[in-house]
């Protein structure tokens, strides 16, 4: 899975170079040769769009993504366990719920033959088949998440659940941080 969140990071990372490289010659031609592209407002929004799902997935994968755990950490680590299995169940169903509405966003699209309202007038099947292939990143990591998370726990394995699937500490944090600045700074030597 680390290999798939690094595909997908990298992915996510040209794609807004790419962006903001062409925003920023939009940018540029307008000011000192008044003249524009066209359309790039339409580009971004694609972008975004198709970056959003692989962000998601880079956040699951990588168990950056922002839970409150104040309370939890006073529960004992079974209470800890189960409740970090149900965090990766119910990221699965929100995951497939995105798929859904992409699935069903792209089907009413082909059904309307529906264009962008821009001076492209992209037809919009286009950008949203690459949104949909990029929306099925972030439930193929939930669902193997979640069944990994339903395995433990239907195995009682709460200290494994806890390690996969439980926050990452701030002590946690902050050596992973140290460990990074370690690897960056013998890579620079």
């Amino acid at each position: 899975m680390q290999t798939y969140a690094r595909i997908l990071g990298m992915t996510f990372g040209i794609m807004m170079i790419l962006l903001s490289l062409a925003i920023t010659a939009e940018t540029l031609l307008r000011k000192f040769f008044s003249y524009s592209l066209g359309g790039i407002d339409e580009l971004g929004g694609y972008a975004i769009a198709i970056a959003a799902p692989l962000a998601f997935t880079v956040a699951l994968v990588e168990n950056s993504h922002i839970r409150i755990n104040q309370l939890t950490a006073l529960m004992p680590k079974t209470a800890q366990a189960v409740l970090n299995g149900i965090s990766a169940i119910t990221i699965a169903l929100l995951a497939g719920y995105f798929f859904y509405f992409t699935v069903d966003t792209v089907i009413d699209t082909q059904t309307y033959q529906s264009i962008a309202q821009t001076p492209w007038a992209t037809p919009l099947i286009y950008p949203q088949t690459v949104w949909l292939v990029a929306m099925a990143t972030f439930p193929i990591a939930a669902l193997v998440f979640a069944g990994r998370a339903v395995m433990l726990m239907s195995h009682g394995e709460w200290q494994v659940l806890n390690r996969h699937f439980g926050p990452v500490s701030a002590q946690e944090e902050l050596q992973a941080e140290l460990d990074d600045l370690k690897k960056r700074e013998g890579a620079a030597q």
